[in-house]
């Protein structure tokens, strides 16, 4: 199978058409779940902002773990699919096992398993993306790639919106049967994207060693410009703790759960409407500019959650959680992009592993952090953390990555 092949759909090979169809299945179904989970662990299980960062740190952090060596075994095996496929068949099996879950104990360890099931298929999947793309179209494959998983947020944050409120109404506190409703109907997509990655999804050979560099020294160690950015991206995620903290905060200033999941709605139409155009900016202006300029805008996000007040909550938090898609639609698609860029093609699924085990491990510290802060000083703490270190690593990448 060549690198990138030659029937496209959308402007994007067939491989990553698919595999976008695969995240949107897949994001419909846990944004549907997990946008409440936060809320179903403080209202219903009654657990501690600070034992919910735990939660979700070490749900991420460990599946890190997983990332890596997933990574570095689809590159040792040659072959991405199969991987993928199975990171995603254990997250949707760990799903239903909520409907279970009665202590923080308990949820803690499923959402464990439904994390490592992401571990498993991250890095392989990025780079099966990245080896079915010209290096010409990479910020547009990884940028059509966020968009669909990103409008499967929205159907499932709509879907999510319309149980609840059918469930519950505009009860300030989420009940024990609207989350039990999310898990069961959230279930239905999540398998049918793992039928879709079967029957639809092959093998994309990576080629040949990117120019100028031998095969031998594509086996390497990676060079020193990508040692840097991983160090950024550590301080970067230090401050970027899970986003659960900024539906506790719209919670914390009077939102209830149904109005809350209509305000990420905003926030995934921005992000799926604004992944593909900066995804392909980046291909002609470069990455770096891109990279910076969404920190920027996440630092001012995170400035506005901390400042939010009740007496004008509503359409302020909703400009800000649409001013966040704008971040995630210029962050995430081009800095995976930019990862493809920056190592030998054979060592894609090693360095997607790095990478994602460099955020994932700075995670767990980051929610740690978040957490304590919220409860030891007061919830805008948390949020004046996370500007400042998007600030220094703004700094960072502007004066220590060249494009």
């Amino acid at each position: 199978m060549k690198q990138a092949e030659a029937k496209s759909t959308w402007g994007v090979s067939r491989n990553v058409f698919v595999l976008g169809w695969v995240s949107f299945l897949t994001d419909t179904s846990s944004d549907m779940v997990f946008n409440m989970f936060p809320l179903f662990l403080a209202h219903v299980l009654g657990v501690g902002a600070t034992f919910i960062g735990v939660i979700e740190g070490v749900g991420e952090s460990t599946a890190t773990l997983l990332k890596l060596v997933s990574g570095w075994a689809s590159d040792k095996l040659e072959k991405r699919k199969g991987l993928t496929t199975v990171g995603y068949a254990v997250s949707t099996v760990a799903k239903p096992f909520l409907l279970l879950a009665s202590s923080g104990a308990l949820a803690l360890a499923i959402r464990f398993f439904e994390r490592s099931g992401k571990g498993i298929r991250s890095a392989p999947r990025d780079a099966l993306v990245a080896d079915s793309t010209t290096s010409d179209r990479m910020g547009r494959a990884f940028g059509f790639h966020r968009a669909l998983d990103t409008a499967g947020a929205i159907f499932g944050i709509a879907i999510a919106a319309l149980i609840v409120y059918l469930v519950q109404g505009w009860q300030p506190v989420l009940s024990p049967s609207s989350f039990r409703w999310l898990v069961i109907i959230g279930v239905i997509p999540a398998v049918l994207a793992v039928l879709l990655l079967i029957f639809f999804v092959h093998e994309a050979r990576a080629g040949e060693p990117k120019e100028g560099k031998t095969a031998a020294a594509a086996r390497g160690g990676f060079d020193r410009r990508f040692k840097v950015f991983l160090a950024i991206m550590l301080l970067f995620t230090l401050g970027n703790s899970a986003d659960v903290f900024l539906i506790l905060r719209a919670s914390d200033i009077g939102l209830c759960p149904c109005l809350i999941l209509l305000m990420l709605i905003p926030l995934t139409v921005v992000h799926a409407a604004t992944s593909y155009p900066f995804g392909r900016l980046s291909d002609r202006l470069g990455r770096k500019r891109i990279i910076i300029g969404a920190w920027g805008i996440y630092a001012l996000t995170y400035l506005g959650f901390a400042l939010a007040a009740p007496a004008w909550h509503v359409v302020y938090i909703l400009l800000l959680f649409a001013l966040y898609g704008v971040y995630y639609g210029a962050a995430e698609g081009v800095t995976r992009a930019f990862v493809a860029d920056m190592v030998p093609k054979e060592r894609r699924g090693t360095a997607y592993g790095l990478y994602h085990a460099a955020i994932g491990l700075s995670l767990l510290l980051a929610s740690v952090i978040a957490g304590a802060l919220w409860e030891a000083v007061s919830p805008a703490a948390t949020f004046y953390f996370g500007a400042a270190m998007a600030v220094a690593a703004m700094l960072g990448f502007a004066l220590l990555i060249k494009e």
